[in-house]
């Protein structure tokens, strides 16, 4: 495709560890300024450079809140497109998960002038004249039903066009869908060319149907992968409470089988939730995990335990155990 040599030197350059930016949107609860600034800062201190947000995140507070801290940091940043903000007029502390967040609405709206409107406004809330990656948000016959259908003609006919042409201008780095579904991935593949996939909560130690065919196609495709929600919602990294997964209350088969993969990773000495964050990295298409962080602690935890050692008869025995696939890669082959 069309720019190439620049989607290889953005893709080249993304860490294997990002900041995901829904907590400091508010996502399922409010956080005050100074707190989101520290957390902020302690990715930075920490030596992460990439920073993952959304207008929808907070409807445009994950954004500012990301523009005011970094600004002047020489960091790779994601955005995304799809959904355009609408002044309201709102008393609602809690709307679309997000709490006491900006009086805007989100409208999905994949059309050419839509997604030029959101990217300029991302701009100015981010306080950047470019953007490293820029992703077409939630798109999906399971996020919209039947309205599916049109909203990709609109972003094929439209607001894709676009992020081509904002591609090419050099306003963008990288252009691809930040989703949380699979399939919509392989519909855009069929379809359309894409730089990088943003994939939520679909390769982890709880899925792995990427693997039949999605994740294959991305490397004979030369298509890079973020892997975002590496936890599936908290399943894989809560350990007091009610668990959760896709957004929700986790179901019995998949609390019993997150109690099973804690048991193998207890055995091995080695924290479930750092075999989460260290799986999918190893496929040879994903490129960084992106795990949402609230606070300095969780920034700590994370760069922990990517950087744990974790041997090799871990994976063997959650293969043994029909925990993992077998087919699944659980360490990167060199280079």
């Amino acid at each position: 495709m069309a720019g190439g040599e620049e989607r290889s030197k953005v893709l080249a350059r993304l860490p294997r560890l990002g900041f995901g930016g829904g907590a400091v949107g508010n996502l399922y609860a409010a956080m005050p300024d100074g707190a989101a600034r520290n957390v902020i800062e302690a990715a930075l201190a920490a030596g992460i450079g990439y920073f993952d947000t959304a207008p929808h995140y907070g409807f445009g507070l994950s954004e500012t809140r990301l523009g005011e801290a970094l600004a002047g940091r020489d960091v790779m940043i994601s955005t995304k497109v799809g959904r355009r903000l609408e002044p309201i007029q709102t008393t609602e502390r809690e709307r679309h998960g997000f709490v006491d967040a900006a009086p805007f609405e989100p409208v999905f709206d994949y059309t050419r002038d839509g997604v030029l409107r959101s990217f300029e406004d991302s701009l100015r809330r981010l306080k950047r004249d470019r953007i490293d990656v820029l992703l077409a948000h939630d798109l999906g016959r399971v996020t919209h039903g039947d309205a599916h259908a049109g909203h990709m003609r609109d972003f094929l006919e439209g607001g894709y066009l676009a992020m081509r042409e904002l591609k090419d201008s050099g306003a963008i780095g990288a252009i691809g869908l930040g989703v949380n579904e699979q399939a919509v991935c392989e519909e855009i593949l069929d379809h359309a060319d894409a730089d990088v996939f943003l994939l939520a909560g679909r390769y982890t130690l709880l899925e792995q149907t990427a693997l039949e065919r999605f994740l294959p196609r991305c490397v004979t495709r030369g298509v890079g992968v973020i892997i975002g929600g590496p936890f599936n919602s908290g399943a894989l990294v809560e350990t007091t409470g009610t668990l959760h997964y896709n957004y929700e209350a986790a179901p019995r088969k998949i609390v019993e089988r997150v109690e099973r993969l804690r048991q193998v990773c207890a055995a091995h000495g080695v924290p479930l939730a750092a075999a989460a964050l260290q799986f999918p990295l190893a496929h040879p298409a994903v490129l960084s995990v992106i795990p949402g962080m609230s606070t300095p602690d969780q920034v700590a935890d994370a760069t922990r335990w990517l950087d744990m050692t974790i041997p090799d008869a871990l994976w063997s025995d959650l293969r043994g155990e029909g925990l993992i696939r077998a087919d699944a890669p659980a360490t990167r082959a060199a280079a």
